[in-house]
């Protein structure tokens, strides 16, 4: 095989990663962080009960990180992706029905282990191998941003395919029209994560020959193992600060319809061009990455979160200030996305053996991705109860404090380590 053709299958593999790392979660995560009025409404849901959809979707997930992390350490990830895109397809089809409440936390649980159990794992390990030794930072630079520019573009589709089927100006229309307009682009999600599985199974088959597996190792000695190493644990604090980050993205749309005073469209276009920050960001940060520390540009993303989340959470973002809104916005949204960017990266600095990433990615996402059950309620909850301004204050105070231990963690491993 010629040095071409094998940097044409590697930059093959990567767009496949990417594609398929985003849409997994365009069903459960995505329409409902751009259409967050809209989807509040057809479904007929309070703040706290989206809160604890995403709840009974983290419990799960966190049941099938660990063991489903030791399985892509046994196995290629073609089928395992392939397979996980496929189910969680269908998962599309019931939620378009508009089920009751009851049935809607069985289909988050059902996604929770379709994302999740022969997905994540894999994915980041196929990552890590893509990006060799000294390339990580670009590697899952590359992967973020892309799922960024995915996430962006489905979400723009969404809303084009939304407002062409409203049949007049989105204040005049009936529930039943919206609904029946925000079918459409469920429907339209079900099928693209669908046909994505079909191009892995195809396009992916033949790229198993460079996957180190770990069939020699007992599961439990890959667990124990893993435990022992230190920087999992910095890795887990650091991951699960910046999830709290992200978990808040979801609530733009919202602060902009509550707050801002825009309409459901308005909104909406607010949650999709939010998204479109997470791509640039992740180029800037590709470039850059692998020209210095990882760790050290974590800890700025850091300060950078925690500075515009105290701009929130001081009450200065208010109706009639949108350029305000606008920066503080991007401010947030830029280490946000810059720490999201970096934090797998930093496992090979970390001293994680590559054939321990699954397991080890398992693990830390045990924790790491804890806020899919606490954040999102919590979340919820206190915009329920603090209607306006203040509830929102609220979450943003919430999210100074994670930035700050997102910080001290990021912190600490530069110094563990000694990364110059």
């Amino acid at each position: 095989m010629t040095h071409q053709s094998i940097k044409k299958k590697s930059f093959l593999n990567l767009v496949l990663l990417i594609l398929s790392g985003e849409l997994i979660f365009l069903l459960p995560y995505v329409l409902a962080r751009v259409f967050r009025p809209t989807f509040l409404e057809v479904f007929d849901l309070n703040n706290f009960e989206l809160g604890s959809l995403f709840s009974v979707y983290g419990i799960v997930a966190l049941l099938s990180y660990v063991y489903g992390g030791v399985i892509s350490d046994k196995y290629p990830p073609r089928k395992l992706i392939a397979i996980s895109l496929f189910f969680t397809a269908f998962g599309g089809v019931v939620f378009a029905t508009y089920p009751s409440f009851l049935v809607l936390q069985i289909l988050y649980g059902y996604w929770g282990f379709t994302t999740v159990f022969l997905f994540w794992g894999a994915m980041i390990k196929a990552t890590r191998i893509w990006g060799g030794t000294n390339s990580q930072g670009q590697a899952f630079s590359f992967l973020d941003g892309g799922r960024g520019l995915v996430a962006a573009s489905m979400s723009s589709i969404g809303v084009l395919i939304f407002s062409f089927f409203l049949v007049t100006e989105i204040e005049l229309t009936t529930l039943s029209q919206r609904k029946e307009a925000f079918r459409y682009v469920i429907l339209f999600s079900s099928f693209i994560v669908f046909f994505t599985g079909f191009i892995i199974l195809f396009l992916m088959k033949n790229n198993e020959e460079t996957v180190q597996t770990t069939n020699n190792f007992s599961s439990i000695s890959q667990i124990k193992k893993t435990l022992k190493i230190p920087s999992v644990w910095l890795i887990m604090i650091i991951i699960v600060s910046a999830y709290v980050g992200y978990k808040v993205t979801d609530i733009y749309s919202l602060y902009a319809s509550e707050v801002m005073l825009f309409n459901d469209l308005e909104s909406a276009n607010i949650g999709s061009l939010q998204l479109y920050l997470r791509p640039l960001v992740c180029i800037i940060i590709a470039l850059i990455s692998d020209k210095t520390s990882h760790v050290y540009l974590i800890i700025i993303g850091f300060i950078t979160m925690f500075t515009g989340s105290l701009i929130f959470a001081l009450g200065l973002v208010k109706f009639d200030m949108n350029f305000v809104f606008y920066l503080s916005l991007v401010v947030v949204a830029t280490g946000t996305y810059a720490i999201r960017a970096l934090y797998f990266s930093i496992m090979q600095k970390g001293l994680i053996p590559l054939a321990l990433t699954g397991t080890a990615v398992g693990i830390i996402s045990v924790v790491g991705y804890s806020p899919d059950i606490f954040a999102t309620p919590l979340i919820g909850y206190i915009i329920d109860k603090y209607p306006g301004i203040l509830g929102h204050q609220y979450v943003f105070l919430m999210l100074v404090f994670f930035s700050i231990l997102g910080l001290g963690a990021s912190i600490k491993f530069a110094r563990l380590k000694k990364i110059n």
